[in-house]
């Protein structure tokens, strides 16, 4: 029987498409096509090709060689500018906002003749209504919640009209409950006939939103597939093509307390960040705490606060029952405490050092990679090296700059030079973002083997699905409030997205027992 989204016109097609690099080829002779109204998923590994793709349809990127149609004409857009007037908008990973504008001062930024600031207000509310994400023109974009400011990049793409919206990464970044609400509009503009591309790791989404699935493997098309008609785990093996293993835990048991944390409370920092009040929790040896939470409430101000580079009153943090939260994080690190913050390029790496120097920064004191003063370029370049093997970073070598990498590639890089000094104590913000479904089990394990060799564990993470997966207990921040830890098992979405969502303290940590 023929499925009715495949009597729609074509919309887009790519034939034979070819970008490479030197030393890599990202496209290799790439061919697929969109119908309108078809939401169409774009699958594969980290470095599969998927960036470099969309780049090309977007006009930030020219194809080495094939050819692109768009409604059967040929489509070639020398910039994004170019690729916005024939009716294609994207939405990107990292949000292109001014934080200290307005919503409709940075939606104007990206049109190409704003209307008067009055007219488009206006626009802004009947459209952000129109597709079920309300917003407020007048509001700072500062003070938006993630999925605000999500918002904010749909509809400066909706007053477009686009024919093809290609979203990447689209819910990294929600609540189940904004999941939802995006996963309407997403379905709304496809009956209007909107064709949306969607990239995302995120396989039990693809399953429930996308028709078809076109899926990546080092930049070939290795497969096609209708997600509803796979299973989640059947996807993922032909995205790296090989057996998914999921992370198994060692049955441990618990030590004794290694990290306490009492009434923190710390200013933020960062600008429009978000002060921890009076955040207190206990994690013990072999214990994993999973801290959820949606992006902007208080979660890389816990990092940095444990982590040392915000310092507190001395007895907020304590580290087997010596209190350290006036000290920085090279006395922490000397204590074991190792950290791994989620903005990977400029915080967790130097863009343009090599990973033997980015190797270096963090790993020098628990590695012992200086002698005298001096750097041991051979130990730091090894230590490089069995992070780049353990962990399976694809890189031409240690030599290349950390910007030179994929983003999951740069992740799997960070999070193995930290997990790769013996710490007691770990602390992560984010893990997995980004990476794809083998390399985020492979990193999940190795957390895992962590905590079963006696390690202390906080991965602070937005994917919920990861947290229910590794941790013993799991609690929420909202607006720098952590609620109360209740153990893992037991525990439903529902319940979880209460916590995430906004109340605070023990009614609501206690929701349901």
């Amino acid at each position: 029987m023929t499925r009715p989204e495949l009597l729609r016109p074509e919309l887009l097609r790519v034939e034979g498409v070819t970008k490479a690099y030197p030393g890599v080829v990202a496209n290799s002779d790439v061919s697929f096509a969109i119908s309108e109204g078809e939401i169409h998923a774009l699958l594969g590994e980290n470095g599969a090709g998927k960036s470099t793709l969309v780049k090309m349809i977007y006009g930030l990127v020219k194809p080495d060689s094939g050819r692109m149609t768009l409604r059967g004409a040929a489509y070639t857009p020398a910039e994004p500018r170019a690729a916005r007037a024939s009716g294609v908008a994207m939405v990107f990973q990292h949000f292109s906002l001014f934080e200290a504008l307005n919503v409709a001062e940075n939606v104007a930024l990206g049109m190409e003749n704003p209307p008067p600031m009055k007219e488009l207000a206006s626009r802004i509310k009947a459209v952000s209504e129109e597709y079920g994400l309300p917003l407020d023109p007048a509001r700072m974009v500062g003070d938006l919640s993630a999925g605000e400011r999500q918002r904010v990049e749909i509809v400066r793409c909706l007053l477009q009209d686009p024919k093809l919206l290609i979203m990447d990464e689209p819910t990294s970044v929600l609540t189940p409950q904004e999941v939802d609400i995006l996963f309407r509009t997403l379905r709304q503009l496809s009956a209007e006939g909107t064709a949306i591309l969607y990239i995302s790791h995120k396989l039990e989404e693809i399953r429930t939103l996308c028709d078809e699935a076109t899926i990546l493997r080092r930049g070939k098309v290795v497969a096609t597939c209708t997600p509803r008609e796979r299973s989640a785990r059947e996807m993922a093996e032909l995205m790296i093509g090989a057996t998914l293993t999921p992370p198994e835990r060692a049955g441990g048991t618990k030590g004794a307390t290694a990290l306490e944390v009492v009434d923190l409370s710390v200013a933020s920092p960062i600008p429009f960040g978000t002060s921890l009040k009076n955040v207190s929790f206990t994690v013990a040896k072999g214990e994993v705490l999973g801290i959820a939470g949606v992006a902007g409430n208080g979660q890389d101000e816990l990092l940095l606060a444990l982590s040392g580079e915000v310092r507190a009153a001395q007895a907020a943090v304590k580290i087997d029952g010596a209190g350290v939260g006036h000290t920085g994080p090279n006395e922490r690190r000397s204590l074991g405490l190792v950290a791994a913050p989620e903005e990977r390029l400029g915080h967790a790496a130097a863009p343009d050092m090599s990973l033997v120097e980015n190797a270096l920064l963090s790993g020098a004191l628990r590695k012992g990679l200086t002698r005298n003063g001096f750097i041991d370029w051979g130990k730091t370049e090894a230590f490089a090296a069995g992070i780049v093997k353990d962990f399976d970073v694809r890189t031409p070598g240690t030599h290349v700059a950390a910007r030179a990498l994929s983003g999951g590639n740069l992740q799997k890089f960070v999070v193995g030079r930290e997990l790769s000094q013996t710490p007691t104590i770990i602390v992560i913000n984010q893990p997995t973002w980004g990476v794809d479904a083998a390399a985020a089990a492979s990193i999940r394990q190795a957390i895992l083997d962590r905590a079963a060799g006696g390690a202390a564990v906080v991965v602070i993470s937005q994917d919920l699905d990861e947290l229910l997966e590794i941790a013993d207990s799991f609690a929420a921040l909202n607006e720098g409030r952590l609620t109360s830890p209740r153990p893992v098992a037991g525990l439903t979405i529902d319940e979880i997205g209460l916590m995430m969502g906004g109340a605070h303290g023990m009614e609501v940590a206690h929701h349901g027992q």
